[in-house]
């Protein structure tokens, strides 16, 4: 009799799950279409739907549902309920830390912004700052109340086994330092951390509906270069699986110095701070500069687009070690599609001779052809969709479709 109810409640929670995951990937739907999308009858979307609606997960609405084009009365549809909760989505990098209030249906309520410097974490805690700044999203927001269930954060670097802190990034006096710990102890709920590579993917294949279904690599290149790899069969909840390395990849042996202590990697020559060092013919063996400031990047830009030698040289060997590490990339595990989002994409024309050329060299590519290359040139939003996706999805299988019954 206990093992019949174990079953009944797993499956339960499966389909529970299976609805909120479809609403969340389609948006607002009759319950004919969730049936018909789901697979599940009639009934048991009536039972499931009216019990959601009863615990208020979602809501019924009375706009016609999506191409839907029977006479008479429209089809009600049943969408997320906007204020079941609310989450937290930090965006921390070298430069800025961006704080975002989402609803439970995805909806920007509020956002702030503050400055990162490299000697910020030297002198307040990460984790202090952090909470600061997410109080201050509550206070000027008191309707959410303790309707904070979740705060997500993404960082540049590599994260620890646990997901508490930072082995390794490119900023300062972050790194060893506890951050998932004490916020969930200040604010009760759920804290995750997670490398920005994946959510980058994720994100952009939700700005880009047509590619949906292609497995895309996401290259991020400005203060460091990063790269997050997406396909459909990738479970969006999952943590820091598609997220690579990829700046960090051996370009040359012995090569110019890398912020993160080793020589030759990708990232020496294509960041924001290896381009700068090149085109000034700084030694490639000093130090690399802790930040470059995002206005003398986009001015080394321009003066590449104005034909300064010294500076379209720098960008072709920035474009030669992303082509090359591409190359490598193709031998293991082709994407149909790149796109390159973050303040170098304004750069891509400077490099892509040397990064389609970098492809060439794969042998992968010679017979298949080259991925198809997109540039998108805010890359803050494709990390922020991809927060919103992967946040939502866990609250939905972790939270919503395991609460008990009403009544």
């Amino acid at each position: 009799m206990e093992r019949s109810v174990a079953d009944a409640d797993s499956v339960r929670r499966q389909n529970r799950g299976l609805v909120l995951a479809t609403l969340r990937r389609a948006g607002a739907m009759s319950r004919t279409q969730l049936a018909s999308a789901t697979g599940l009858s009639n009934a048991s979307i009536t039972a499931i739907g009216g019990e959601l609606i009863s615990q208020s997960i979602l809501v019924e609405g009375n706009e016609p549902a999506a191409n839907t084009k029977l006479r008479g009365r429209p089809a009600v549809q049943v969408a997320f309920n906007r204020h079941a909760c609310y989450a937290a989505i930090v965006e921390l990098d070298v430069n800025r830390a961006r704080f975002s209030l989402i609803d439970y249906a995805g909806t920007l309520v509020d956002r702030i912004e503050a400055p990162v410097t490299p000697t910020l974490f030297a002198e307040i805690a990460p984790a202090t700052f952090l909470r600061e700044r997410i109080e201050r999203l509550r206070e000027r927001n008191p309707e959410i109340g303790a309707s904070l269930r979740r705060i997500s954060i993404s960082a540049q670097g590599i994260l620890d086994p646990a997901g508490d802190r930072l082995k390794w990034s490119p900023i300062g006096h972050i790194v060893g330092e506890s951050i998932v710990t004490p916020l969930e102890q200040t604010f009760g709920c759920g804290v995750t951390l997670a490398k920005r590579g994946r959510l980058l993917a994720e994100g952009a294949r939700l700005l880009y509906p047509e590619l949906r279904d292609l497995t895309v690599a996401t290259i991020f290149i400005g203060s460091t270069v990063a790269m997050g790899i997406s396909s459909a069969a990738r479970d969006a909840a999952l943590r820091d699986e598609g997220a690579t390395e990829f700046g960090h990849m051996n370009h040359l042996p012995d090569g110019a110095r890398c912020r993160c202590g080793m020589r030759g990697c990708i990232e020496a020559y294509a960041a924001d701070y290896g381009v700068l060092r090149t085109a000034y013919g700084v030694p490639e063996q000093a130090m690399p500069a802790a930040a470059v400031p995002p206005a003398a990047y986009q001015e080394l830009i321009q003066l590449g687009r104005s034909g300064r030698r010294n500076v379209v040289h720098a960008f072709n060997i920035a474009g030669r070690a992303i082509g090359y590490g591409l190359a490598r990339l193709m031998a293991i595990s082709p994407p149909a599609h790149v796109i390159i989002v973050g303040p170098g994409a304004s750069a891509y024309e400077l490099m892509r001779a040397e990064i389609e050329a970098g492809l060439n060299a794969s042998l992968v590519s010679r017979i298949n052809g080259r991925p198809a290359i997109t540039v998108h040139h805010d890359e803050r939003e494709p990390i922020f969709q991809g927060m919103v996706l992967s946040t939502l999805n866990e609250l939905d299988q972790s939270h919503f479709a395991a609460l008990g019954k009403s009544g």
